[in-house]
């Protein structure tokens, strides 16, 4: 998110680079992690979002014209993720609403763009406001594993 508020457009490149690399490897874990403790539906939401990221991190250039298809393509992914995930159990239901509302704001990018309105990663009011949701929903779920973890153990 911090590529967000970088004035200059190399540094926004290189910031939403590395923290795309960083979901997807994350995401990538969680969906093994998932899937060996059974919770399917879940693990193939992580997966969804690994494929979603992967197109985002393809458009994350610094000349969005380029790369409009591309984001409108991942953020479509990013909201099949986050439903598929909020629609299970396993995190509280404030992190799943957060997740639900982020994919029904990510929807709303996708039918943009993909209906031709001219729309970029940094396009106000979305999908710009609809980042901090979806910040909110990714730390919702690092919560919850951690706090599962830390429980496990005692």
């Amino acid at each position: 998110m911090a590529g967000s508020f970088a004035a200059d457009n190399s540094l926004r490149s290189l910031a939403w680079s590395i923290d795309g690399m960083a979901l997807i490897l994350a995401t990538t874990l969680l969906t093994i992690f998932y899937f060996r403790k059974g919770w399917d539906v879940i693990a193939a939401g992580f997966l969804i979002f690994a494929i979603g990221q992967s197109l985002i991190l393809s458009a994350s250039g610094i000349d969005f014209a380029e790369h409009t298809t591309a984001f409108g393509a991942g953020t479509g992914l990013w909201a099949v993720a986050l439903w598929v995930i909020s629609s299970q159990k396993l995190f509280p239901i404030i992190i799943r609403a957060a997740g639900v509302l982020a994919g029904v704001l990510f929807s709303v990018v996708a039918i943009q763009i993909f209906t031709g309105q001219p729309v970029n990663a940094l396009a106000k009011p979305l999908p710009f406001f609809a980042y901090p949701i979806f910040v909110i929903t990714i730390f919702g779920w690092a919560w919850t594993l951690f706090r599962n973890r830390v429980e496990a153990r005692h």
